[in-house]
């Protein structure tokens, strides 16, 4: 058969039309530890991120990724500035790579449920808010009703839990969908705002004017989430917006134990979900020197939603939660 060559023949890589024919892969001695190397490359983009997360040397990687470009007759990566990137090739596998790891991890999900006569397992991750107001109240219900049910929850930004349903280590999330990624990968309903307050310690000189403007807040230390993230840039544009000077001194966390940390100890102010703060703010512990500080303006961001990955189905245990945060969203809205 007449062979294709594309610009990697000068490579010396020769593509063959008939390259994916049937089970030729599988033939040519393609295994599993093939894929998990395929898509662990397209999730770090460097080859000895990668060797790391699977336990494996550099070498060894490197190995693997040439097994799997001779048996697939075509270049799979280009090496870059700052790792490595798929090629098309590359990409095409990855992404039916990762299909076939999933359904793996769900099969074993599945014959271990069977085995234990456990009630199921759900991954599900969400934003701060959503995870007080509507995931907590739901679990209550879940478990009550399905006493065998393991719920794993992961609270992070929306950057990230999207990325990581992609990557199927999430069943379903409650977040938004970043704007750098493609929205037709997603399936979306969306089901609140998140409003969120300042807080400070108990004691702040701000405390005793009763409600502070935003003129008030520049001379202040301020505990931000990391750049980039969804209720940092809302408060960064609200000073902007009225023409005040954004804060000077700036401590950058993603963590909210941290955070409070520093606010309870220093006059430093930090944005944070409303119903997080209410939880905060009403603790006997430490937590409980900090304070909501009255303001004259509102922060409100951007709707979140009940995420799934397109093309992939929920196991029965993920859509009952689901099911149960959409009611309880539902039921907040009526009340």
């Amino acid at each position: 058969m007449e062979k294709i060559y594309n610009d990697y023949s000068s490579e010396g890589i020769e593509i063959h039309s008939d390259s994916f024919r049937d089970d030729t892969l599988l033939k040519a001695g393609l295994k599993l530890n093939h894929l998990r190397m395929i898509v662990t490359i397209e999730d770090h983009g460097q080859i000895s991120a990668a060797a790391e997360s699977m336990n494996i040397s550099q070498p060894a990687a490197s190995r693997m990724l040439s097994e799997m470009e001779s048996i697939v007759k075509s270049p799979l990566y280009e090496r870059v500035a700052r790792g490595v990137v798929l090629t098309p090739f590359g990409l095409a596998l990855a992404k039916r790579a990762r299909k076939i790891l999933l359904e793996l991890r769900e099969a074993s999900r599945e014959i271990g449920e069977l085995r234990t006569g456990k009630g199921g397992s759900v991954f599900l991750g969400a934003v701060t808010a959503p995870a007080i107001s509507l995931v907590v109240p739901a679990i209550q219900r879940v478990t009550r009703a399905y006493p065998g049910i393991e719920i794993n929850i992961e609270v992070e930004t929306s950057n990230v839990l999207a990325r990581e349903l992609l990557a199927a280590r999430h069943d379903f999330i409650i977040s938004r969908i970043p704007d750098e990624l493609d929205p037709r990968l997603f399936t979306a309903y969306e089901i609140g705002v998140e409003k969120a307050c300042l807080v400070v310690r108990s004691g702040h000189p701000l405390l005793k004017k009763g409600v502070a403007s935003l003129d008030d807040l520049p001379g202040y230390d301020w505990v931000f989430q990391p750049p980039g993230t969804l209720l940092r840039r809302k408060v960064e544009d609200i000073f902007v917006t009225a023409g005040v000077p954004l804060p000077e001194n700036i401590i950058n966390t993603s963590s909210l134990l941290l955070t409070l940390a520093i606010v309870c100890k220093t006059d430093a102010i930090t944005p944070v979900a409303l119903d997080m703060a209410h939880f905060m703010c009403g603790q006997s512990s430490q937590a409980g020197e900090s304070s909501i500080l009255p303001i004259d303006f509102d922060i409100e961001v951007k709707p979140y939603s009940l995420i799934t990955a397109r093309e992939r189905a929920m196991p029965p245990s993920a859509r009952l939660l689901h099911d149960m945060i959409l009611e309880e969203s539902r039921s907040l809205d009526l009340a």
